[in-house]
């Protein structure tokens, strides 16, 4: 088969949509805690927020630019658009079938009541109209729509209430009666979970209910004759022309102050909305009928998470995660001698990102650091790794930080950090022209002796010890020379003025990393083509790049064995007869986001193991700053190869197999009937402070696809 076949590729937007199917499947999965369920079904809900404020709204720019330009797998954008609205649409529809029939009676069954206003007794009505009265009331704006009032611009992600009102009066003699459409806006400042008594539990009436109740209040003279809740998503994504830009900083700030004023991409209603007012909201918002989604439940699944917060039983809540800190850094006066001395590898959030910050937290102290060198690309609000920034700054070291603005949804908070900093003396830079720095490096430089020792950390995740609980990720730390050489070129190419140099262990994009992710395919194609073993596997959350995929198939074709773990979109199609019969690919949805990209090239002593921030996708290769680092020392390739990558091939709990129709199936057992769930297992290895015996590696025997009709034996 020809490798440029446009049936040899996935669709990019579908492939992230059934990855948010899985997602949507944990919160089905009844062997789950409650609010476990709760998590992931909030977890859709806002994934599905950020696909239209970016992807959607970014093919809908193309549409309306003229763009006609096919998807590798031969769409255009406008049948996309079409693809998109068809499956969301059954997603949505799903999402509130799991939370009406299945997650609202458990909550009530334990006594978190969600209730509508038409379920409130006498009593919880006088009791929520005391609290409308005095802390609700006051905050609302009615806002009249007529030629005198437009309708008005509501923000991104906000909860509104579309009110239709009646009044009846005499006009020239005559009796009339004249409709009209008011907007209520729900706070976002006020609590989303109004309480309400209740004999025993806790029972909540949500805001806009409480406020549809009350509404008539806002309209004195009028009849309410209806009321539906609605919210819109907006274009989100920030238009900045780098190199017209004199202040990159103030034009990113003014672009997020006008950001709020993007295009509408998709209009939620409330089920119970009259076909008229789908109309009136649809018209004034320029939408369309399919951007419209009907919703019979809460808008904003996400604000349901607070109730956790209210509920004791621990049976109804995972067990709480406690990361370990590995005994090499245990009860240590100070890191550097123990980096000094051997590669050390922090698997998050098994082991804890302590260490992490501690480095940062020493470097800023120790008198014997001279400079601490920095990527910033998202980090936490109250960041301990942004104070011993400006800690190390104020004790007279020399601090450089490249801030990523661009950082998507973060970009706000990544200025208060860059204008924090370079109010305390930090040297803050915000990258290249036209290029996201997307990479997670740090530089010390330390005097020792009468020399100078540089010691790095390298990591597939950001600096925030927030995510770093809830995201898969490695850290290494090290104090080669050859890395050291590399990092130090990295930062005087990203605050500096200096070409690119020869890299002696680094693949850095947009420079080589894509090649050298190529040639290493190549590699074991060219083995297997001489009759010898060869072997990849890749661990990362996006396979997209056209090339990429393709060098994969080739591979395929001459022999090599192939085990990919994608997390999300994968655009590659496995167990195509002649092309791809040779590739696996499996995605793993579990307590923990699955964020770390790593990379397994060759057999037996003679694998190559990379750590890496990038994905495969042609922004990661030809857009970003990008870092792909190996791992040199013998002891921490054989964990990684036996348990980052061998257990998780193994899983068959929590993995999906992607089949060779686009669709994913529950992984077949093995032989034994051995059930393997990674992340359990390896949050096991971290609490006992072991390593994976050698036969929990790698699965070296190639594992062919299950037919889409015959997914194997689930058993889960």
């Amino acid at each position: 088969m020809d490798l440029q076949d446009r049936n040899l590729f996935i669709n990019r937007e579908l492939s992230w949509l059934a990855f948010n199917e899985r997602v949507i499947a944990e919160a089905r999965n009844a062997t789950l805690p409650l609010h476990e369920r709760l998590k992931f079904l909030s977890i859709s809900a806002g994934n599905i927020d950020e696909f239209f404020m970016v992807r959607v709204a970014g093919i809908r720019q193309q549409i309306q630019s003229g763009v006609a330009d096919l998807s590798p797998d031969g769409l255009a954008p406008t049948g996309q658009l079409a693809a998109i609205a068809e499956r969301v649409h059954g997603m949505v529809a799903e999402q509130y079938r799991v939370w009406q029939r299945e997650l609202l009676p458990t909550l009530t069954a334990n006594g978190l009541a969600v209730l509508s206003r038409t379920e409130l007794s006498t009593e919880q009505k006088t009791a929520a109209r005391a609290y409308f009265q005095q802390s609700v009331f006051p905050a609302l704006t009615p806002l009249a729509i007529d030629p005198g009032h437009p309708f008005p611009h509501l923000r991104n992600k906000s909860l509104n209430l579309a009110v239709v009102l009646r009044r009846e009066g005499r006009r020239r003699k005559k009796e009339v009666s004249e409709t009209s459409l008011a907007v209520v806006q729900v706070p976002s400042v006020l609590s989303r979970l109004v309480p309400v008594p209740v004999g025993n539990g806790h029972a909540f009436l949500l805001l806009e209910e409480l406020i549809a109740l009350n509404v008539g209040e806002l309209f004195p003279g009028f009849t309410v004759q209806q009321t539906a809740a609605f919210r819109l998503t907006r274009n989100w994504d920030l238009n900045v022309d780098e190199e017209e830009s004199e202040d990159l900083l103030s034009t990113i700030q003014a672009e997020l102050r006008r950001r709020d004023r993007g295009t509408a991409v998709r209009l939620e209603v409330d089920q119970s909305a009259t076909a008229t007012l789908e109309a009136l909201l649809t018209s004034a918002l320029k939408l369309s009928p399919p951007d419209v989604y009907r919703v019979s439940g809460p808008m904003q699944l996400q604000d349901l998470n607070a109730l956790a917060e209210l509920d004791p039983r621990p049976e109804n809540k995972v067990e709480p995660l406690t990361p370990v800190i590995p005994a090499a850094l245990r009860d240590v006066e100070s890191l550097f001698p123990v980096i000094s001395a051997k590669d050390i590898l922090l698997h998050h959030p098994y082991e804890s990102f302590d260490p992490v910050v501690r480095f940062l937290e020493e470097a800023a102290d120790d008198p014997n650091v001279l400079a601490i060198k920095q990527t910033l690309y998202r980090t936490s609000g109250d960041s301990p790794i942004g104070r011993a920034l400006v800690r190390a700054s104020e004790n007279g070291k020399q601090v450089a930080v490249l801030v990523e603005l661009k950082a998507r949804l973060d970009e706000a908070n990544n200025i208060v950090w860059a204008r924090r900093m370079e109010e305390n003396g930090v040297h803050v830079v915000y990258g290249l022209l036209g290029l996201k720095t997307h990479c997670k490096v740090t530089l010390v430089v330390r005097r020792e002796g009468q020399g100078i020792r540089r010691y790095v950390h390298l990591g597939t995740g950001n600096y925030n010890p927030h995510t770093a609980r809830t995201y898969t990720d490695l850290s290494l730390f090290t104090a080669r020379q050859e890395i050291a050489d590399d990092v130090t070129a990295l930062f005087n190419l990203l605050t500096g003025y200096s070409v690119a140099p020869s890299w002696k262990r680094l693949a850095v994009a947009p420079m080589n990393l894509h090649q050298r992710v190529l040639e290493l395919i190549d590699r074991e194609a060219n083995k297997a083509k001489r009759g010898e073993p060869a072997r990849i596997i890749a661990k990362l959350n996006s396979l997209v790049d056209p090339a990429t995929i393709r060098a994969l198939y080739a591979a395929s074709q001459l022999g090599v064995d192939i085990d990919l773990m994608v997390r999300g979109i994968c655009c590659l199609r496995p167990g195509v007869p002649g092309v791809s019969e040779r590739i696996r690919v499996i995605s793993v949805v579990d307590r923990f986001l699955e964020h770390s990209r790593v990379f397994a090239f060759g057999t037996g002593s003679q694998t190559d193991v990379f750590l890496s921030s990038a994905d495969w996708m042609p922004r990661n290769f030809q857009r970003r700053i990008e870092v792909l680092f190996p791992v040199e020392d013998v002891a921490l390739k054989t964990r990684l190869l036996d348990e980052v990558l061998g257990i998780g091939l193994k899983d068959n709990v929590k993995a999906r197999q992607l089949m060779v129709d686009g669709t994913y199936a529950p992984v077949p057992l093995q032989l034994d009937g051995q059930t393997v769930r990674s992340q359990a297992v390896l949050l096991d290895l971290a609490r006992r402070g072991v390593s994976a015996k050698p036969n929990e590696g790698p699965v070296l025997r190639h594992v062919a696809a299950p037919s889409p009709e015959k997914p194997g034996d689930t058993n889960l």
